[in-house]
Parts: C-alpha cells; structure tokens; sequence
C-alpha cells in the first residue's frame, strides 16, 4: 500500500509501527459556526482511509479533535450575548448532524481542548523548563523556533527564508519573528485557565501536539488534514511536539487538495461560499460525499451545480444496481452456478482487484468508483441475461462490499406502513390482471395511480419491483 507523504514528498510504502495497527490523527473543526463544503473533504476523505484501513484487516485507532476554544468562538460568543461553551456545544452538535448526514463514521475519540487542558499545560511547561519556549513579559509563551534546526521540513521552506517573510510586532514580546505562541495570556472578558505563567488559554497548534501524543503515543502512524494546515499549524506541531518528547511525532502526513467553486477559489466576499447544511437543502448528503469520492484525495476538484447533478445520477445508476440485485435475489428460484458462470468468477474478482489496486495507490477514490462502475455494468448485465442464485448472490457480495469500503450507495429499507404496503401490493396484483385481461388502458391508470403515491413499479421475469421515487 503506497501513500503519498508530504514529509518526504513522494509516495512510499505505509507500513504500520505496531503490525496489523494504524493510529490516525485528523485534525478536527473550529466550533463556531456549520461546517463548508471544504471541511466536508478531509472529513470524507480521510473517513474512506479509515475504513480501507479496517477492510484490508487492520485495527486503527481515529482521533480527531474538536477545538472548542478560539478567537473565531469568543467573538461569535460575544456577539450572540452568550458564552464560548455555549456555543461550542452547539456546533460541535452541528457538525455531528452534517458528518452523519455525510455517512462519517464517529472518531474513536473526539478530544476537545478544554478537557485536555491539563495535557496541554504539561507540554507547554515541558517546553519551558527544556529551553524551547519562553515566557514573554506581557504573560504569553512562545516557541523558540531557532532551538528546532529542522523547522519548515514538513512546508519544505527553509528557516531563513520563512523568517525572510516573517513580521514582528514589537508589542508581542517576541525574540523573533518566527517564535509562536504556545500559550496566550488572558484578554479581559474570555475564558481562561489558570496557569504557571498566569490565567491563559492555549495557542491553536499546541492543542494537537497534547491530544494527539495523549492518545496515540509521543510517536504514531498518520497524521491527517487539509492543505492550506501545512504551515503553520502543522510544521508547527512537529516542531513543538519533537521539541518536547525527542523523537518523531508523526511518521506519515496526508493532506487533501482544495476545493473550488465554479472555479474560483471559495470566499465569503465572491458570495460563493456554501456551507454543507445549504448544499443539503439541493442535494442529499450521500450526493455531497460521492462528489468528494469522485476526485483523488491531493487534486484539486471544482464544486458545481452540474457536476452536483452527474454525480447524483451516477450515485443512482450504482443504487439502482444494488435494488435490482436485491430483488432478484428475494424472488428469483434457489439455483447453482453454472459452468459458464464459473468461469466468469475470474472477471467478477477482477473489479475487486481493480478496486484494491486504485486504493493502494494513494487512496485513489477515483479509480476506486470507476472499478464499481465497471462492477455495476457487470451485474446488470448478468441479471438480465438471468444469473443464477448463487451467482448472483456472489455479485451482491462484491458490491455491498465494495459500497461500504467509500461509505456510498447504501440502500435503505422503504419505509411504507404495512397498511400501504397491502395498498401498493393490491394494486400491482390488479394490474397484473389487467395486462393478462389485454386491458392495457386499466393497467396504465394503476401505473399512474402508484406513480401519484410516490412509486415507481418496474416488471422483470421475477415479478413486479417496485419502490418510492
């Protein structure tokens, strides 16, 4: 299995440090307001590595946090007449609505930083008391980026030039331009913490060098977020997290392109800045996370309405497939497979492979749907010619498999009353009669009466199908 590893810079086998382990860091939202659609792709995407990983037999081990205390909360909080807590609560309830819409499986954990203060605090005075932080006059505690010669490996921007590009406020307290908080003293008004060097609350990047070395160890596998969080944040974790604890932080980092918006880059200001709880309100969750799927994870992918709409329709040509297996399978006699099927065996494990090779390569979603597609023209193309039971049955395996491994296309029960249900059932077996009875005027009108209560009825040699929509 390749990844490609922003430390290095090149793809490279993942090999796990514990066998048959993975321990995965994501970095996690900013509570303050509803998730857009650019968080929706790490949370996806990194969501689909997470269950590849399990697929392909290991366990793992997901953290992603949530930063429940930040200038962005407090402002938002003061201008709503109410409390930072109040509305971390409240957004972090909102993500969890979004993220089950989008069929993201919970964290393992989902740390926030006001219940890891105590770890947060450690690190810090860990980081004083070794040199590599100082305390500034006005009560802040920065890094002493010039004490970690290998700052800018994971940007791959050298410390002179960054510091080339670097401003300094004289009233900050600083040495130098590059040194960053680890700890901000508290402004009147804000919550804060009590602390060795006064009542404060943590910088952004320390939180996750404390949660992350808390719950999967000061050394750990994958460490997981969007592109624009190379630098700072996360140069930053490294420096202070290796600083701290003397070894490596984290082994491998993946991080997900961008996301435009008809081609332009998403800004408030463009007016074309659409949160994932307004895109819902158009296209359903499970259209919002195949359009992610449908580009590789590090390429830059364009949001819009059209692409929104193809991407629906191919979501709905795989679930129609997994419908129509289903229902084959319930209605169709209990037969063998044939010799002919047997040795089409060899194809049909074929867009597994095809399926496994696209995902080894860098995760490659893509490819990995354009395997499925592959495999749903197969099915449908056996059903028709009337595939066994058990042959049929091996193609439904494969699918739902596949499906499940990127979160997609799942099929839910209809959910109609049993009273509905009799309904329904009462008027396909009348039209039934009809079409025997040459009536075709009558069976036509059942057809229009089942479309106007919302179903769609389709005849195949097992019967007659049908579902709502």
């Amino acid at each position: 299995m390749q990844i490609y590893n922003t430390l290095t810079r090149k793809k490279e086998e993942l090999v796990p440090m514990t066998a048959g382990h993975m321990g995965i860091y994501a970095c996690g939202p900013t509570v303050y307001n509803y998730i857009h659609i650019g968080n929706a792709r790490p949370i996806c995407a990194f969501d689909v590595l997470r269950r590849y990983l399990k697929y392909r037999g290991y366990t793992v081990t997901y953290v992603q946090n949530f930063t429940d205390v930040d200038d962005k909360i407090i402002k938002k909080a003061n201008e709503e007449g109410t409390t930072a807590a109040e509305i971390a609560k409240r957004y972090i309830a909102e993500y969890k609505t979004d993220a089950h819409g989008l069929n993201v499986m919970d964290a393992d954990v989902h740390p926030t930083v006001t219940s890891c203060m105590d770890l947060i605090i450690d690190i810090v005075k860990k980081l004083v008391d070794s040199g590599h932080a100082y305390a500034a006059a006005n009560g802040d505690v920065y890094f002493r980026t010039s004490s970690f010669p290998e700052y800018g490996k994971l940007s791959g921007q050298p410390i002179e030039e960054l510091q080339a590009g670097a401003r300094i406020d004289i009233n900050d307290g600083k040495e130098e331009p590059l040194d960053f908080a680890v700890w901000k003293a508290a402004k009147p008004g804000e919550p804060y913490w009590e602390s060795p060097w006064g009542k404060g609350r943590p910088g952004w990047h320390i939180e996750c060098s404390a949660m992350s070395c808390h719950y999967l160890g000061e050394t750990f596998d994958l460490h997981c977020g969007g592109q624009d969080l190379i630098f700072p944040h996360h140069e930053n974790e490294i420096a202070q997290s290796e600083a701290a604890n003397g070894c490596t932080f984290a082994r491998y980092w993946l991080h997900n392109g961008f996301i435009t918006v008809d081609n332009e880059k998403m800004s408030k200001s463009l007016g074309n800045f659409f949160t994932v709880r307004d895109i819902a309100k158009h296209f359903p969750y499970e259209v919002i996370r195949f359009f992610i799927l449908n580009g590789h994870y590090r390429s830059p992918i364009n949001f819009s309405d059209e692409l929104m709409k193809a991407c629906q329709n191919g979501l709905e040509r795989i679930k129609n497939a997994r419908k129509e297996l289903n229902f084959y399978i319930k209605n169709v006699a209990d037969t063998k497979m044939t010799a002919e099927e047997a040795a089409k065996e060899a194809e049909l494990n074929g867009y597994k492979e095809q399926f496994e090779a696209a995902m080894d390569d860098d995760f490659n979603t893509a490819d990995a749907v354009s395997a499925i597609y592959e495999l749903v023209r197969f099915s449908n193309t056996e059903i028709k010619a009337g595939a066994s039971k058990e042959f049929a049955e091996k193609i439904q395996d494969m699918l739902d498999h596949l499906c499940g491994v990127l979160g997609i296309a799942e099929v839910a029960e209809e959910e109609v009353s049993d009273e509905d249900v009799a309904k329904i059932e009462a008027l396909i077996s009348e039209r039934t009669e009809a079409k025997k009875a040459k009536d075709f005027a009558k069976a036509d009108a059942i057809r229009d009466e089942l479309a106007a209560m919302g179903i769609t009825i389709k005849d195949t040699r097992q019967g007659v199908q049908w579902f709502r929509g």
